[in-house]
């Protein structure tokens, strides 16, 4: 067989092969022990060249020469092109000095693997072996652009001291930085006008994912904020992360990381106009120009962000309650419902609430439990108001407009669990 070394005692044999023997004598020798011919004069040569004690043992297959050993100026290269990335600011990984190397053409271009083994012979890396493996992250990623944005706020410092924030508009399914804004502090008008600015640009997505902040999101709180109910008004579901758990975040809080590494090796900002100018420096520089190693394949956020079609933009809502920030009076909960929207048609999207409510223009619609958490379609005239399966187009259930005042209507089924079955009925 192939590669299959030959018998000790059949080496033996070979190089004592007598110089007369007959005719035909190879070959019979050979079908007999099952070696090839080509085997068996390979020794015979052997013999000849370096003697039959040498024959005995098989030639070191181990090749002379290694050609993936990387020579020392291949390594100067590699720590060459890994300073150069950390003095510009940008990640300079193993995985980061590869794909620089691959973009510069640089020929031959080690293995992660060798770079992180040339850094650490070298004395540039940190060696760290409890730091998780990368095979083992498990991350979760919206399946479309504008499916989910992430948004989030982080304070820096400018000349003397003075404090500001950033905030920093993410796409979860492509990593793409859709807009930067810095202002003095971190306020819902601020965060209403980073968001503005990426919807023009970028459309409007399905859900924006935040921190339970004031100026973010509040609800958790009992209040709702001024970006919330802009939110509802375009249909954008607004969600949260559990208090005190950053790393429902964690794909914004690992962008913060790299935004910071890249501002520490930029000039320190005197005013906000100069840092705003820098942040959307380094957003291009994100997007366009490094490749990502959290995208499948170490694409750009940029290629990530055309390769798949945007998710369908939300319907439009009305807003349901004003904006209530902390310290201000809060609006009576029961004031009458306005006379407008029972005046004039009209038609909304909503989303059946725990419990199985609707909340319509302040009244709480009861349309069963089995419904919550489906949208369903309502319209209604000036008389009745009506509730339809947004797939079907079924009416489950119709009333007629309730008086003024009215905070609960029901659907004509008792309130609360339906009792338990008696054991003796």
């Amino acid at each position: 067989m192939k590669n299959v070394p030959v018998d000790p005692r059949i080496r033996l044999a070979i190089t004592q092969w007598p110089e007369d023997a007959p005719r035909g004598a190879v070959s019979t020798f050979c079908a007999e022990h099952a070696i090839s011919r080509k085997a068996f004069y390979a020794i015979r040569a052997r013999v000849r060249q370096d003697g039959a004690a040498a024959a005995l043992e098989p030639r070191s297959r181990r090749p002379q020469r290694s050609l993936s050993q990387l020579t020392e100026a291949v390594k100067k290269q590699a720590i060459g092109v890994r300073a150069a990335l950390e003095s510009s600011g940008l990640d300079h990984g193993p995985i980061s000095v590869h794909d620089k190397m691959q973009t510069l053409g640089m020929v031959p271009v080690p293995s992660p693997a060798s770079l992180a083994r040339i850094f650490r012979e070298a004395g540039v890396a940190r060696v760290e072996p409890k730091k998780r493996p990368r095979a083992a992250w498990r991350r979760f990623v919206y399946p479309a652009p504008n499916a989910c944005w992430q948004i989030d706020a982080t304070e820096y410092v400018l000349t003397r001291g003075r404090k500001c924030v950033i905030f920093q508009l993410l796409d979860d399914h492509s990593r793409y930085a859709l807009t930067s804004h810095v202002a003095w502090s971190e306020t819902g008008d601020a965060a209403v006008a980073v968001v503005k600015k990426a919807i023009t640009t970028h459309g409007v997505p399905q859900r924006l994912l935040s921190d339970n902040g004031l100026a973010l999101n509040p609800t958790r709180r009992g209040w709702s904020g001024q970006l919330t109910t802009y939110l509802a008004s375009l249909g954008v579901e607004a969600i949260t992360g559990k208090p005190y758990s950053p790393t429902t975040q964690g794909k914004n809080e690992r962008f913060h990381q790299t935004l910071f590494r890249w501002l520490d090796h930029q000039p320190l900002a005197d005013t906000l106009d100069q840092l705003q100018a820098q942040v959307d420096a380094f957003d291009i520089i994100y997007n366009t120009q490094r490749p990502h190693q959290g995208l499948p394949g170490r694409v750009t956020p940029h290629q990530a962000w055309g390769a798949t079609a945007k998710a369908e933009p939300p319907r439009p809502q009305p807003p349901q309650h004003p904006a209530v920030t902390p310290g201000a009076s809060a609006p009576d909960p029961t004031p009458p419902a306005p006379a407008s929207w029972q005046t004039t048609p009209g038609n909304h999207l909503l989303k059946v609430r725990p419990g199985g409510k609707v909340l319509v223009h302040r009244i709480a619609y009861q349309i069963g439990t089995r419904h919550t958490g489906e949208y369903l379609e309502v319209i209604h005239d000036t008389e009745t108001i009506g509730f339809y399966n947004t797939e079907t187009g079924e009416l489950i259930i119709e009333h007629a407009l309730p008086e003024p005042g009215t905070r609960y209507v029901g659907n004509g089924r008792p309130r609360g669990r339906p009792p338990k079955p008696s054991p003796m009925s």
